[in-house]
């Protein structure tokens, strides 16, 4: 079902929202201290490219300060913006009983989205 699932998400739109993370990511790391922001971005692309049967968790080893401070600055520099973006999409494709696994799929990118250092993308 997952492979379905992925499938179906990429053919509908799932590669081209992954292909704007990479390309986003790309720009980053272009600059020093972009880097740690494209590695983030990177990641949340890795996850829009093939959500199903893959999940965000919280790492043991992102909860110090430096995360902290890291996903506050996020946030204030386009975190709420990218998670917007999920939470719409995400209410869109829930308004259809066939939309509602991708949803699904779109609230859990917003969750990387809000706050993706300290987060780990593992496999369910």
């Amino acid at each position: 079902m997952n492979t379905l699932g992925n499938i179906i998400w990429i053919v509908f739109g799932g590669l081209f929202l992954a292909l704007g993370y990479v390309f986003s990511g790309l720009l980053l790391c272009c600059t020093i201290i972009g880097i740690p922001f494209g590695i983030q971005i990177f990641k949340i692309g890795s996850l829009a490219l093939f959500p199903f049967g893959r999940k965000s968790v919280v790492s043991e080893k992102g909860s110090g300060c430096l995360c902290t401070f890291m996903n506050i600055f996020w946030l204030l520099f386009g975190g709420i913006c990218l998670a917007l973006e999920h939470l719409v999409l995400g209410v869109l494709f829930c308004i259809t009983i066939i939309g509602i696994p991708f949803g699904r799929q779109h609230f859990k990118l917003m969750a990387v989205a809000l706050t993706p250092f300290g987060r780990e993308i593992v496999n369910c």
